[in-house]
């Protein structure tokens, strides 16, 4: 394989973007079979000479990867962070290549972020002369005047240079109107600064669309690329095919899944055992279905009245007396006793209680019987 740039080969073997490349160049931390280089425009052999970046040997990725991700507010576009802060490389679980993003978003915004281990696909996406359209949706404190919109689509000095020409739209009127916002441009903080250029402040900023690719994934979510937008793309950036001595781009997983960050949601109320008893500490199911203290012991181990159900008997006559309510319900026959003091007849039929287990449990209309002989 011919002799490339150094940062054109870190670029391709998935290292970071170009741009980035230079900056470890510089800072001395790429080496060439042992000797440390610090300028830009050296050349080496990836297939013949031993390069290192951080101590690391460089190897070709065997896969190419494209990912889109809906970048979260308060998340780094970088690969590590100083401060510690989250970085969307925390947002990559299940990615087994090593990707890096392509372009920016800050800190405060969020939205459709490529990234990818193909490092000339990012320099041809980010690089102003292939006129890529970033898209965004931008929420201001202020309407701008007609004036101020002219001039914002033609171009404001920033940094000692003027912008390019860009697209600007009102989609949603009021105090705190919604812009749509279209550059080809990438530089740091740039629509901030612009509306900040005529006193505005951006509340809120969200990218929705790059080049033909919309947004379509949930916040801190992420998917692959399906082979025909990454050939669109290639077509786009005038990328010839796959990329000789490359692989063909590979899919970390199924596009039209969207792939969970890994950082831990809050649960809700509910979520979590609902009793500190026995269903916690094993499976599901294997113990009684309200654990605490009500269920401890089987339903029916003891009689359902085990005490006497009013604080008086129902009827203040013998009746009450017997073992009803202090053992099983028929422990014994249910007029263990007289019902009546006297027999119900007084002649020689009637003896004894007329039945032992008669269905009425007092003398009701004791005085008003009738003899059973008519």
């Amino acid at each position: 394989m011919p002799e490339e740039r150094l940062q054109k080969i870190l670029s391709q073997a998935g290292v970071t973007s170009r741009r980035k490349a230079e900056e470890l160049i510089v800072e001395g931390r790429v080496s060439v079979n042992g000797k440390t280089v610090t300028e830009l425009g050296s050349k080496a052999d990836i297939d013949n000479d031993h390069i290192k970046v951080d101590g690391r040997p460089l190897r070709a990725p065997k896969h190419l990867t494209y990912i889109a991700l809906n970048k979260p507010k308060e998340c780094m576009t970088t690969v590590s962070d100083p401060e510690g802060r989250q970085t969307v490389m925390h947002l990559m679980r299940g990615v087994r290549e090593r990707v890096f993003p392509v372009g920016r978003l800050d800190y405060h915004s969020e939205g459709l972020l490529l990234l990818t281990n193909d490092g000339e696909f990012a320099h041809r996406l980010t690089a102003p002369a292939n006129h890529v359209t970033k898209t965004y949706v931008v929420k201001v404190n202020g309407a701008l005047t007609e004036a101020q919109e002219k001039q914002f689509r033609e171009g404001i000095p920033m940094h000692g240079r003027k912008t390019a020409p860009a697209e600007l739209k009102r989609i949603k009127h009021g105090p705190n109107p919604w812009y749509e916002v279209k550059i080809t441009e990438g530089r740091q903080n740039q629509i901030r600064i612009m509306f900040k250029h005529f006193g505005k402040l951006v509340e809120k900023l969200r990218r929705v669309k790059i080049g033909f690719l919309e947004l379509d994934v949930a916040p801190a979510r992420y998917r692959s690329l399906t082979a025909q937008e990454v050939e669109k793309f290639r077509r786009v950036l005038k990328l010839e095919g796959t990329a000789e001595g490359h692989p063909k781009p590979h899919q970390t997983a199924d596009p039209a899944e969207a792939h969970a960050a890994p950082a831990a949601k809050p649960k809700s109320p509910g979520v979590g055992p609902r009793s500190t008893g026995p269903r916690s500490t094993g499976p599901r199911n294997t113990g009684p279905r309200n654990a605490g203290t009500r269920s401890t012991e089987p339903r029916n181990t003891e009689s359902r009245n085990a005490g006497p159900r009013n604080p008086e008997p129902r009827n203040a006559g013998t009746r009450s007396t017997g073992l009803r309510s202090t053992g099983p319900r028929n422990a014994e026959p249910r007029n263990a006793g007289p019902r009546n003091p006297e027999p119900r007849n007084a002649g020689t039929r009637g003896t004894g209680p007329r039945n032992a287990s008669s269905r009425k449990r007092g003398p009701r209309n004791a005085g008003r019987q009738k003899p059973l002989n008519r």
